[in-house]
């Protein structure tokens, strides 16, 4: 797939380089660790708004940004992640962070403007930006898309870019959710696949408040739990797992590595 015109006119040079960079180490190394099957990739050409977008995985291993982010440049859409800020203060990962344009998200508050700004020079670029609306792995025992954060869902409504689903499956065997190692063998293989944009055009001339806000984000993980339950050839729980109503934290490792689930 040949880079959108918009990615090539905007994007710099040392985003160039800094992006380059990264790929050099993390896709010789995803490549020797699995075996990869991506799926509706056909789906992100000629997305509407100049091609920009919002890219909404489910999260079950922290290898999985890595395994949506090869998928996504091999695209030619480098991938901009919503990162922890301080991701961003170590002296070889800060430079590389905002080399690559991630976006910093302070958990507190600060800073939401600048990140907002970063998010739509991203999207008027016709970049791919990562939003993780679970907002942590998932708390779900059978690794199933839990409740989801409004995040995405606010940041679709103002910068009005479309909203891509994307499910994983099969890198939560290389390195299981709160492991301490990896289990490369035998050898794993993760299939992506990549949906239809989720419909929010009846709610964008809505107010943006909670209700608007709970309508898209439940639509978003409608789509990813369904992406996800057909690379399973399963049936989703009929209920999505809330930690709150299991005493579970919202944000953070709910256990410690290598601990079960409560």
């Amino acid at each position: 797939m040949s880079v959108p015109a918009a990615r090539k006119a905007h994007e710099s040079t040392g985003e160039k380089i800094a992006f380059a960079i990264a790929a050099s180490v993390v896709r010789p190394l995803m490549n020797m660790l699995m075996s990869k099957e991506w799926r509706g990739t056909e789906k992100l050409r000629d997305l509407p708004g100049g091609g920009g977008f919002i890219a909404c995985p489910n999260h079950c291993t922290e290898l999985d940004p890595l395994t949506v982010g090869h998928m996504l440049y091999n695209q030619g859409r480098p991938p901009h992640f919503l990162a922890k800020a301080g991701l961003f203060k170590p002296p070889i990962l800060g430079p590389l962070m905002r080399g690559t344009k991630q976006i910093p998200v302070d958990r507190g508050g600060a800073g939401a403007g600048a990140s907002l700004r970063i998010a739509r020079e991203v999207v008027d670029e016709g970049g791919a930006i990562i939003v993780y609306p679970e907002g942590t792995l998932t708390r779900d025992p059978g690794l199933w898309p839990m409740k989801g954060h409004t995040g995405a869902a606010r940041l679709a409504l103002k910068t009005g870019a479309p909203v891509v689903p994307i499910a994983h499956w099969g890198d939560h065997e290389l390195f299981p959710r709160y492991a301490k190692r990896l289990y490369p063998f035998p050898r794993k293989k993760a299939v992506v696949a990549v949906g239809d944009p989720v419909d929010l055009s009846d709610l964008r001339d809505r107010p943006l408040d909670k209700t608007t806000l709970v309508e898209a984000t439940e639509r978003i993980m409608a789509a990813i739990t369904a992406l996800l339950a057909e690379l399973r050839g399963e049936e989703p729980p009929a209920t999505r797992w809330d930690p709150t109503q299991h005493e579970q934290s919202n944000h953070g490792r709910d256990v410690e590595r290598g601990g079960t689930l409560a």
